[in-house]
């Protein structure tokens, strides 16, 4: 009962408006900023190493981190997985076009976020809920997204999160998920209890190490199936328009997969990114939002590729319909074990040991991005309380990081379809408040990247 309700409610957030919403706003933010993603590369690779103005906020590398590990987490694994099984291999060109323009999206709203942002004891914060407040003069509004934050970010990612990392701890090792659940449960809080700076510190450490080891591995095993390697990119593109006797007939399920996973690893037009681009001190908010439109291409057009190649090229995969029918069994015996695909890739090439590094790739990229969600609903509790912090305020965040640990180990022991389910309805009511609300405020970011392209032309 719990799944049909779910499910549901998972078709009203993401009906076909939404696939399109997102898909337009990333070509409309493209057009207005010149594709600022494309003609700006360099500038991005520049802005990450930005000093700090004060001692008020975050450097940009570290929200670079920050946010570059809420973005690559289980959705760069099991995500991959997951939209080839149901969209086939051309869902990883629908990814690979999210990530182009969405990184114009990110672009927008995290310049719109320093724009917005406010001072706290803390250090700076803000995010879609400051523009929406002080910008559309929607206070109300902005309320209304801050506790869609703390539920979608705080309990229904985070158990998606946990979910991922028991189901790839559990095909590895000896471990039962409820097990796995409460360890992750308790180093997280070490780390949640020392607040943003020590997150701050701990991304930026965590973050480049995964990612670069993650890489490597899957180029290693791409290298081994290098054979394979032109006919999967063939298949990619032409699967994407249906030109495929097997995905034609979920041509829907392609596009519809590949832009949901997309938004649901990169994160770009759900506000998260902006939230943590709010708490940097930089000296000019058009620098933060090419910071953030970089980090878009690490996750998807870097990590996630990684994946999907080591996948497809290894085989190790099947395509379902959207009644669960199978219409290709590459790997017949993992059914719809989807962290299984990847696992399988590494085996093709390290027999015994593809479930082993998944599993420890999984644990650090969901802890990271657990930590990250802990930062977006923490800084939305601040906005709640913004005026009246204090005591209140401090009980609150308190009281949250109790429930969230209790999130960790409920999605460790949960049935993976719901918790993936719950997962796609925070990120597609948190798209659906941001996306409309920067379309609105485009012309604020337009003029600060004018005014940064004034001050300090780049090359």
């Amino acid at each position: 009962m719990l799944g049909n309700i779910v499910s549901k409610i998972n078709g009203i957030v993401w009906n076909p408006g939404l696939v399109a919403l997102l898909l337009i706003a990333g070509l409309y933010f493209s057009f207005r900023t010149r594709f600022v993603q494309v003609r700006k590369f360099s500038a991005m690779l520049k802005s990450l190493f930005s000093k700090k103005e004060g001692n008020q906020g975050i450097s940009s590398f570290e929200a670079f981190c920050i946010a570059l590990s809420g973005r690559v987490g289980t959705g760069n694994i099991v995500g991959v997985a997951t939209a080839i099984a149901f969209g086939g291999p051309g869902s990883v060109f629908w990814m690979w076009v999210v990530a182009f323009f969405g990184a114009s999206t990110a672009f927008v709203e995290s310049t719109l976020a320093q724009i917005y942002k406010f001072p706290h004891h803390t250090g700076y914060r803000g995010g879609p809920f400051s523009f929406i407040e002080h910008g559309l003069g929607k206070r109300w509004i902005g309320l209304l997204f801050a506790g869609v934050t703390i539920l979608s970010c705080g309990f229904f990612l985070t158990t998606v999160q946990a979910n991922g990392v028991s189901s790839a701890i559990k095909n590895a090792f000896p471990v039962t998920p409820l097990v796995s659940g409460i360890v992750m449960a308790a180093i997280l809080g070490l780390v949640i209890i020392g607040g943003v700076k020590r997150i701050a510190k701990t991304a930026s450490i965590i973050t480049p190490l995964m990612a670069v080891g993650y890489i490597v591995m899957s180029l290693v095993v791409i290298a081994f199936h290098i054979r394979e390697v032109p006919e999967i990119l063939a298949s990619i593109f032409t699967n994407a328009f249906g030109i495929h006797p097997v995905c034609g007939g979920i041509i829907g399920s392609t596009i519809a997969m590949g832009v949901k996973r997309g938004i649901f690893s990169n994160e770009a037009g759900q506000g998260t990114g902006a939230i943590v681009s709010a708490a940097t001190d930089v000296p000019h908010p058009a620098q933060q939002g090419l910071a953030q439109a970089f980090s878009v291409y690490v996750d998807t057009l870097l990590v996630c590729t990684a994946t999907a190649l080591m996948i497809l090229s290894s085989g190790t995969y099947n395509i379902l319909s959207s009644t669960g029918e199978m219409l290709y069994a590459g790997a017949p015996e993992l059914g719809n074990n989807y962290v299984g695909y990847t696992q399988s890739a590494v085996d093709s090439v390290f027999t015994g040991f593809g479930s082993q590094f998944v599993s420890i790739a999984m644990v650090f990229f969901a802890f990271s991005t657990i930590m990250a969600y802990y930062f977006y609903s923490e800084t939305s509790i601040i906005y709640l309380f913004r005026g009246h912090s204090g005591k209140g305020e401090k009980i609150a965040i308190r009281a949250f990081q109790a429930l969230m640990l209790v999130a960790v180990v409920f999605g460790s022991v949960k049935e993976a379809d719901v918790v993936w389910q719950l997962g796609d309805i925070g990120v597609g009511l948190m798209a659906w408040f941001t996306v409309i609300s920067i379309l609105i405020l485009c012309p604020k970011a337009i003029n600060a990247l004018k005014e940064f392209e004034k001050a300090a032309p780049q090359k």
